[in-house]
């Protein structure tokens, strides 16, 4: 199913570790409405970075996968509001964090996440959008404010 121009259904729920450990990562009916949200949001970051294309590594995740992976316990994976992407036509993850921030993008969290990718959450549709910047170069380290670079 197609959510938007360049964002379909199934980009947002793959996951390697769910059909490696036989996962089912489809999501409820009452989460599709923020997977469209999410798609919209990304055609916002792939405007961001010249049209080019966005790499989904984690979008939506079921409570399940969740835990398999050891994500936060109210991850907005789980809701359908989160992305971890990468865009290595146009920069580093953390170019793309400030490309992020630069085009003016409503997010709850831009987090640029152990150098390796961009973790982008939206705010549920009527909530007040948060607009946290953060860094995390290790989990002994843990987040801090601001989007800096990972050494």
């Amino acid at each position: 199913m197609q959510l938007t121009e360049h964002f379909s259904l199934e980009a947002l729920i793959a996951s390697e570790t769910a059909t490696r450990k036989n996962i089912d990562n489809t999501p409820p009916s009452e989460i599709l409405a923020n997977l469209h949200i999410l798609a919209q949001g990304l055609e916002q970051v792939r405007a961001a970075v010249g049209g080019r294309d966005l790499l989904v590594n984690s979008g939506y995740r079921s409570p399940a996968l969740n835990r398999e992976i050891g994500g936060a316990e109210k991850s907005k994976h789980m809701y359908g509001l989160a992305a971890d992407i990468l865009c290595p036509q146009f920069g580093t993850p953390l170019d793309l964090c400030r490309a992020i921030v630069a085009a003016g993008i409503v997010t709850d969290q831009v987090i640029h996440e152990f150098g390796k990718w961009c973790h982008v959450s939206l705010p549920a549709p009527g909530a007040k959008p948060k607009g946290d910047l953060l860094t995390i170069a290790s989990v002994a380290q843990g987040y801090v404010e601001g989007l800096n670079p990972v050494v």
